[in-house]
């Protein structure tokens, strides 16, 4: 999918011609673009009623693009040897950027759930007020207890960041039948994770519409299991790619980026715990009859 232009780098053995690389007519980008339109509209028609068909389509064709595009991206690293240290260089820089644009979207719905919680009885807003029945949790709510299966998640996740690490290590040491079992019991406990999660929406006494904190709850909450199920796809990819000998001690960068989106959907859950599952669910606050 990649090639190079200019003349060969000096002392450079592995067909590299050069530190950059510009990469082939690809078409990906179109497709993906097509893909994205289809189900971004498609979801908005189903919503008023005209039916999921075209968000269907396009999610599918999402799909598609990203296990194409992402095979011709390993081809261009396994089998034709492209990624140079500056290519890989700006590799991190991308994934990088794209974990920081992750940290501020989780931002919004923090910010969403503390202006809320804080400033629950605030006199000026009066219809705030008048819905959560001027304390917190709202009225009527019977908030998750954290130290029931939040905890449990919280160890499991926990748990999944140092099997994580112990992939790294082995790989870094040239272990890979290491790193794969290692990468196995950690796909493992985040498939336990989102089971945990499932069970816990199904079992939950609210709603998701009935306020600002159920409304809070579910959407940071239930965009960090997202997170979690595509951390645990990534991962899934990363153990096959180990157990096929696409990584090696200094060339890996793969792993790297399946690691360090893991261990940002670790820190978003302790921050999600104590902030929305702890602190969020103490009561206080009641307007005096």
């Amino acid at each position: 999918m990649a090639d190079v232009q200019a003349h060969t780098a000096p002392g450079n053995s592995e067909g590299i011609k050069q530190p950059y690389h510009l990469v082939d007519p690809s078409p990906w980008p179109l497709v993906a673009s097509i893909a994205a339109g289809l189900l971004t509209s498609g979801t908005v028609l189903g919503m008023h009623g005209h039916g999921w068909y075209l968000a269907i389509a396009g999610g599918l064709g999402v799909l598609g693009v990203m296990f194409a595009w992402w095979r011709d991206v390993i081809g261009e690293s396994v089998v034709r040897k492209l990624h140079s240290p500056v290519v890989k260089i700006g590799l991190r820089y991308g994934m990088t950027l794209f974990i920081a644009s992750e940290v501020m979207f989780f931002v919004a719905f923090f910010w969403a759930f503390f202006d809320t919680s804080i400033y629950f009885n605030e006199a000026e807003q009066v219809g705030r007020v008048a819905a959560n029945g001027g304390m917190w949790p709202p009225k009527g709510i019977e908030p998750v207890n954290p130290f029931d299966m939040p905890i449990l998640m919280t160890v499991i996740l926990l748990l999944s960041g140092t099997t994580v690490t112990w992939a790294h290590h082995a790989l870094v040491e040239g272990r890979n039948k290491e790193a794969a079992r290692a990468l196995g019991f950690t796909v493992l406990l985040g498939l336990l994770f989102s089971c945990f999660q499932a069970y816990e929406y199904i079992h939950a006494e609210f709603g998701f519409a009935q306020n600002a904190y159920t409304s809070a709850f579910f959407m940071a909450t239930g965009f960090h299991g997202f997170h979690v199920i595509v951390g645990t796809i990534f991962l899934i990819v990363c153990f096959f790619r180990t157990r096929a000998g696409h990584f090696t001690p200094k060339s890996h960068f793969g792993f790297e980026a399946a690691a360090w989106y893991w261990h940002f959907v670790d820190v978003v859950w302790l921050f999600l715990f104590v902030s929305i599952y702890w602190w969020g669910s103490t009561p206080r606050g009641v307007i005096p009859h």
